[in-house]
């Protein structure tokens, strides 16, 4: 798999991330699928598939506790470019068992609760979502947080089987903001009001400035290594 992973990598250096995300698709027909979660990233990313016309499956995970602006954003990425984002649920058995066992906000009581929910409501689905394919695409940037720094554009996914990539790893909020100016791209008006990450709603609170970029995501917990596990890495 290194092999592999360093002869893509050789190939995609020098291009852009269209360009790269062009190649890929031709690389991969049929086996590479994007990731969206409506923000700012991700709607970068979405605009450049969809814009392009590229043949690369966009999909969400429909956790059923999202903000009311991620699915303003959702309807009308699905108005302006007349494309399908195909959308992954809990399996209803799953869920139903948790929340009558614990309620529907178990996860403030511990790490353990939390993750069972996020492992119901995003892990499974994601499993479903990748399964078949060989390569994921993800709007990750390096200075998201200090748990990504040591991370690649491009990598195997030992969890998931498959290799990732993440098209505009290496870019600043700054050049994300500009993008999706110049494009005239629709995004999350919660990022305007101190949402830098945005997930389920229960779970996701504004941060104040200064904050680490993940501080508003399961605020409650340890800040040190905040992941739900979508990005594990080894």
């Amino acid at each position: 798999m290194n092999t592999q992973l360093t002869a893509i990598g050789e190939k995609i250096k020098e291009l852009d991330p269209v360009a790269a995300l062009t190649y890929l698709a031709e690389a991969y027909p049929g086996k590479i699928v994007f990731s969206t979660s409506f923000g700012w990233e991700d709607q970068v990313i979405t605009h450049m598939i969809f814009a392009n016309d590229l043949p690369i499956e966009v999909f969400t995970l429909e956790t059923g506790r999202l903000f009311p602006e991620t699915y303003y954003v959702w309807n009308r990425t699905l108005e302006i470019y007349k494309k399908t984002i195909r959308a992954y649920f809990p399996q209803a058995d799953a869920l139903q068992e948790m929340v009558d066992r614990k309620g529907p906000s178990s996860f403030y009581e511990s790490v353990e609760n939390r993750k069972e929910c996020c492992g119901i409501r995003k892990l499974e689905p994601l499993r479903r979502a990748l399964k078949g394919n060989e390569l994921w695409v993800t709007g990750i940037r390096a200075e998201q947080s200090l748990n990504r720094t040591d991370m690649l554009d491009l990598e195997w996914d030992e969890q998931n089987q498959l290799i990732k990539f993440h098209p505009i790893f290496g870019w600043s909020l700054e050049e994300v903001k500009a993008y999706i100016k110049k494009h005239n791209i629709v995004y999350n008006t919660l990022h305007d009001k101190g949402f830098p990450s945005i997930g389920c709603a229960p779970c996701t609170r504004a941060v104040r400035e200064g904050e680490d970029f993940r501080a508003g995501r399961w605020w409650w917990e340890d800040q040190s290594k905040k992941e739900c596990g979508l990005h594990a890495t080894q």
